[in-house]
């Protein structure tokens, strides 16, 4: 079994997805969750590949997210580790099956919708993801009805789980995404 990589992750999630809003989401989770691995030390292109397959199973299966990932990668060679930290991402959201337990899965449950809200951001700014800071993102973080879809319970819950500090954890968004601004069109 290899080691997953960030061209093995496209190569997969090319597979199953079509949808390009899909691919830019998986984009902004793979940034983010880089820069989450450089704060803690880890493999960084190893959490890139996971942020960039979480959502593996989403268009095929909107409705059983995360039920359909060990089915989907399983073939593919990928480790029974790497499904299960790419499962937890739903737990108890679509699934009660895997508990984030490790960092990486931790991290790829709080940046999971928080991607949501900077990328949000950066669309009505000017300059984007350019010279974003920290105290503005906070700002939209905490009025409900901008980028109302992505769930602060679920971000805060991941931030917990971390034990991190909130602002923490945005500015790794905020890091990671801008890092990778062109390819994210911000």
């Amino acid at each position: 079994m290899s080691k997953l990589t960030l061209d093995r992750a496209k190569e997969i999630l090319a597979k199953h997805t079509t949808e390009e809003h899909l691919f830019t989401h998986a984009a902004a989770v793979s940034a983010a969750m880089g820069a989450m691995a450089d704060h803690f030390g880890a493999d960084k292109e190893h959490w890139e590949a996971i942020g960039y397959l979480h959502d593996v199973d989403y268009e095929k299966y909107p409705d059983e997210h995360c039920h359909h990932v060990r089915e989907l990668l399983a073939p593919e060679g990928i480790s029974e580790e790497d499904i299960q930290t790419i499962i937890a991402h739903g737990w108890g959201i679509t699934t009660d099956e895997v508990e984030p337990s490790t960092d990486i899965a931790k991290s790829l449950f709080a940046v999971d919708e928080l991607t949501g809200i900077v990328q949000a951001y950066a669309l009505m700014r000017p300059e984007k993801m350019e010279g974003m800071e920290l105290k503005s993102l906070k700002k939209k973080f905490k009025d409900k009805r901008f980028a109302a879809k992505c769930s602060r319970d679920i971000i805060k819950q991941g931030i917990d789980m971390l034990g991190m500090e909130p602002g923490e954890v945005m500015q790794c968004c905020i890091d990671g995404m801008t890092a990778h601004r062109e390819e994210l069109g911000l």
